[in-house]
């Protein structure tokens, strides 16, 4: 029994959950999100960084400095979260605080020598762990599933109004 239904009505039920396209893409990317918490599929060495280090810190590389400000517009988050989150960066080591380089009253954080090492060993090891997920494809397929996930992505941040910047 499942929550009090027999086993074969529950099974209906999810089968009609994804009997369209979309209803697959929603249960397929429900999964793929955890798939890529941390540890998932990265390799045995490297990756210390929690998600939200991980794409703070990739977004300040990419960008250079930001302020709390700047932040909180860039991921839509609230200022009290993002100061939490960047007071455990600090704590780590892995962004310091500097007056706005442009002059501005605002402080903005950059990313530190033990942030850019830590971000790339967790690059790293995330891009190894896909490479063992992916080592059966072609490299056809990667590109197509990369250039179909970049257009997924790029039209939600278009929905969204917060384009990610790319290298």
């Amino acid at each position: 029994m499942c929550g009090g239904e027999p086993r074969g009505a529950a099974q209906a039920v999810e089968r009609r959950t994804v009997d369209k396209p979309t209803h697959l893409i929603e249960f397929e990317t429900m999964l793929l999100g955890r798939h890529l918490q941390p540890g998932a599929i990265r390799s045995r060495r490297g990756g210390h960084l929690d998600r939200s280090a991980y794409t703070l810190l990739s977004r300040i590389r990419l960008e250079g400095p930001m302020s709390i400000g700047q932040l909180s517009e860039a991921f839509g988050l609230d200022a009290s979260t993002l100061n939490r989150q960047t007071a455990a960066m600090l704590r780590a080591g892995l962004v310091e605080r500097i007056p706005d380089p442009d002059g501005g009253i605002a402080r903005k954080f950059r990313i530190t020598g033990a942030g850019e090492r830590g971000l790339d060993a967790e690059r790293e090891a995330n891009i190894s762990g896909l490479e063992r997920v992916m080592a059966e494809w072609s490299p056809d397929e990667v590109a197509d599933f990369a250039a179909y996930l970049k257009r997924f992505n790029s039209d939600i941040e278009h929905l969204d109004g917060r384009p990610w910047p790319r290298p």
